[in-house]
């Protein structure tokens, strides 16, 4: 009988090594990753650069806290304000940490403006922000609610993708507007460019912050260094975490100048977070993401794996429904339970993960070439195969 909580639905698969795309279990079987550990793995398993770079800082230094100067982290800092529209990050260890900074830096904003009932975050539905208390009650999903006492005051939800609504939900405690621009968790929901640059109008209009979280289509998933450069506008407070680390833990809260100032000693503190072999981690994860040509092969491979998928689509119209896709976030709307797909395709020896929606994400990591994208459909097709004949 495991010691582990039961929180999770666990496979009995266990993995004791991976290279790139694959992984290799314990028993000897070797796997495609297009769940990359549900958006983290981004520059694959064991890259060498990576590997070279934790071995590295682990014989020197580990961690300190953050009442000294950590180096690595001022690096990390700069280079991430240097690729994106922020002047200031605050480092955490996950993705729920950081929305958690996300929301704590917009309501802190307007306190330092003397406008302490300003703390209300809109935010839609089919959003998924973390599993903190705060951050359940941001993305308002009754499952997730249920049995862990109030919820949370001082958000808002709207329907997805409604500026009508959204502009109907604006009052004067509104602080900020919050949502990712494209959901992950709910099943590949995609936000068109134009909604999201009527909502930095809106919020201009209303002096609200915008807060996007990033933590699942951003660092390069969708073909950009991060998602919303696709709209053309650039949000106050933008959450991280997945992918800047590349499978070591690790997040971030960045903000304007403006916004962020509000955040003095005091305000919020992390033991962990950006300690010096995380930040060395994310360095050199980043190192590999900023390489020429790195994101055009993104956009290059997300084309190509959605065109595999149509093509796939037209041999199992009863089971493909609907190809939802941007760069390498893409999800498979199916007809069966999702449950039973993703175990199907487990058997084909294919790794994959379920979403909202009855949608199947592959995720895979960024460095897939359309060799493994041809392997990973051959065993797509070879797992729906299975369904089709059951």
């Amino acid at each position: 009988m495991s010691a582990l909580y039961k929180n999770y639905a666990r496979s009995e698969i266990a993995f004791e090594r991976g290279e790139g795309v694959r992984l290799f279990s314990t028993t000897g079987d070797e796997y495609y990753d297009f769940a990359g550990g549900i958006a983290v793995n981004v520059v694959g398993h064991a890259d060498p650069h990576v590997v070279n770079a934790i071995k590295s800082q682990a014989e020197k230094l580990w961690h300190v806290g953050n009442v000294f100067t950590i180096p690595e982290q001022e690096k990390l800092a700069q280079r991430l304000v240097d690729i994106s529209f922020a002047d200031m990050v605050f480092f955490t260890n996950s993705g729920a940490e950081a929305v958690e900074c996300a929301m704590k830096t917009a309501r802190r904003y307007f306190y330092d403006k003397g406008e302490p009932d300003r703390v209300e975050i809109i935010t839609m539905q089919g959003a998924f922000h973390g599993r903190t208390l705060g951050t359940i009650a941001a993305g308002g999903n009754p499952a997730y609610l249920e049995g862990f006492g109030p919820k949370a005051g001082g958000f808002v939800q709207v329907p997805r993708g409604d500026i009508e609504a959204l502009k109907k939900a604006i009052t004067p405690n509104t602080a900020a507007i919050m949502f990712e621009p494209i959901q992950g968790e709910s099943g590949i929901n995609i936000l068109d460019t134009e909604f999201l640059r009527e909502v930095r109008a809106l919020c201009d209009q209303h002096g609200v912050l915008l807060i996007l979280d990033e933590i699942q289509c951003g660092y390069g998933r969708t073909g950009k260094m991060f998602a919303y450069e696709w709209a053309n506008i650039e949000p106050d407070i933008m959450a991280l975490a997945k992918g800047i680390g590349g499978g070591f833990p690790l997040g971030a809260c960045l903000a304007t100048e403006e916004v962020g100032n509000a955040m003095v000693p005091g305000t919020h503190g992390s033991t962990y977070g950006g300690n010096p072999l995380a930040c060395t981690v994310g360095n050199a994860v980043l190192d590999r993401i900023s390489e020429d040509g790195f994101l055009d092969h993104v956009q290059e491979m997300g084309k190509y794996l959605a065109w595999s998928l149509q093509q796939l689509a037209q041999k199992y119209p009863d089971i493909m429904l609907e190809i939802r896709a941007k760069g390498l976030m893409v999800g498979i709307k199916v007809a069966p339970p999702v449950g039973e797909v993703v175990t199907a395709l487990r058997g084909a020896k294919l790794l994959t993960v379920g979403a909202g929606d009855n949608v199947v994400r592959m995720l895979p990591p960024l460095i897939v070439t359309k060799d493994e994208i041809d392997e990973a459909v051959r065993r797509l097709d070879a797992g729906l195969k299975t369904l089709a004949s059951a």
